[in-house]
């Protein structure tokens, strides 16, 4: 489990290219499941290529504050299937 801005990165960039699913605080009540790649992390933001059949557009980015905060909840995949995964909360 990630406490600091750092370990979240770290831990994103150990797992670049891997399957990950994504819950975010949509507002009003709403919570958004998306799944996709995990592309690139950068020193500030994290880029995630979504599934083209499930999402009307193509990547979407988050800072790693947003998982410190809880606003964004990241689901690894352990194995190319997706069948395990391992949550990364702060």
């Amino acid at each position: 489990m990630a406490k600091t801005l750092i370990d979240i990165k770290r831990t994103l960039d150990a797992n670049v290219g891997k399957r990950i699913t994504i819950k975010a605080n949509g507002g009003r009540r709403k919570t958004m499941e998306r799944s996709g790649l995990l592309e690139e992390t950068y020193p500030s933001v994290f880029i995630v290529k979504l599934d083209e059949d499930e999402n009307a557009f193509e990547r979407v980015s988050y800072s790693y504050a947003d998982v410190l905060t809880q606003t964004v909840e990241l689901l690894l995949s352990e194995s190319e299937e997706g069948d395990s995964e391992v949550a990364l909360n702060a």
